[in-house]
């Protein structure tokens, strides 16, 4: 029996590479719902392709209404989350409640409401597996070691750097979001691009990585690997550290993800290494500050992460609008976090209420910069 698929994002870089392992297996799946937030012409051309799906444009008038009904009615097997930012948040959450397992690439979702997210997967009975390429990487690793509790001491999360590593603070001061825009290695929206030029991504990836795995903010590390080859890697208690290695390709842990548990056939471009060179670095924490505010805010809890994430995102929405610089967005998330966010993130509606408070703080300090 083919497992039913539904795709949420299905116009952007996370649901053309899932579409894309699909069409390579199409006698394993079925595409069952494609929602995109505003890609009309996009849309109608995957209605073309993949005629016995529910296309839904979420940005429309209704439109939230009528995605959150359509997971609800779609008997999905899997669902990829592939949207941007903390809209994708309520659609997880309605992934969660339909029954359908998650492979979640929206790292907001975990970020902004790991208790309650898990807490309902868990009544549930669903799984999430990340899709990430870094927390893809680690729940596998980890995954081979499953039968020895406790043997993973440290997780080492890698990170490509971005376009800026070489920079020093003065040239920095001095980027627009065109350079920011730039990357060396991965092709992403705009937003996730901007996070990794200010490796405000990695950092949510940090506090995503202490939810998924159950592991303290100070046993996860970050290492620059500008390749993007190694996707991460577990360090066990002997000291012996053990990696994922593979093309900076999405299509590999969206195919990992999609095919869970079982490991299947990837007709992909396998690693060379007769001309390989891998490089690692330290990050320089003067130059991406956006890393400590996020182990702060994964050690402090409570509403802290979702406070992270919501004042990044106006910040950086500011900054694509030439609206303030690079730098303001540490400096205006630093603000934002020195304000009280202790309290329980176990409810849609106080989560969503933060989210919202963050964003009006982060409003206040845009404006003073203008």
């Amino acid at each position: 029996m083919k497992k039913r698929v539904s795709i949420l994002g299905a116009t952007g870089s996370i649901g053309k590479n899932s579409l894309d392992v699909i069409s390579r297996n199409k006698d394993e799946f079925e595409v069952v719902l494609l929602a995109a937030r505003s890609s009309r012409d996009e849309m109608e051309k995957l209605k073309n392709l993949w005629p016995d799906a529910v296309c839904v444009l979420s940005g429309e008038e209704g439109g939230k209404e009528k995605l959150l009904s359509a997971i609800a009615n779609a008997n999905a097997d899997i669902t990829i989350n592939g949207i941007s930012g903390a809209s994708g948040l309520e659609p997880s959450l309605a992934v969660i409640e339909s029954g359908s397992d998650l492979a979640l690439a929206n790292k907001e979702t975990v970020v902004m409401a790991a208790p309650l997210v898990f807490r309902l997967a868990k009544e549930k009975n669903i799984k999430i597996i990340p899709v990430d390429s870094e927390h893809s990487a680690i729940f596998n690793l980890i995954k081979a070691r499953e039968s020895e509790k406790g043997a993973v001491s440290e997780i080492i999360l890698t990170a490509s750097g971005g376009p800026f590593r070489k920079m020093s603070l003065e040239e920095l001061k001095k980027v627009t979001a065109k350079d920011a825009l730039a990357h060396p290695t991965w092709k992403m929206g705009q937003k996730i691009t901007i996070d990794s030029a200010s490796m405000a991504n990695k950092g949510l990836e940090i506090i995503e990585a202490c939810a998924l795995f159950d592991m303290p903010q100070e046993k996860i590390n970050v290492v620059i690997h500008p390749q993007s080859i190694v996707h991460s890697m577990i360090k066990l208690r002997n000291g012996a550290i053990y990696a994922q290695l593979s093309k900076p390709d999405m299509r590999h842990p969206i195919h990992d993800a999609l095919f869970w548990p079982k490991t299947a056939p990837l007709n992909l471009d396998a690693l060379n290494f007769d001309n390989l060179t891998l490089e690692f670095e330290k990050p320089d924490i003067q130059k991406f500050p956006m890393l400590n505010l996020a182990r702060e805010c994964a050690g402090k809890g409570g509403l802290y992460p979702c406070a992270y994430n919501a004042v990044n995102e106006s910040a950086v929405e500011a900054f694509l609008q030439n609206k303030i610089g690079f730098f303001d967005i540490s400096g205006i998330t630093r603000n934002v976090l020195d304000k009280d966010w202790t309290g329980e993130c176990t409810g849609k509606e106080e989560i969503l209420n933060a989210d919202a408070k963050a964003r009006k703080e982060a409003v206040f300090y845009i404006e003073k910069n203008i």
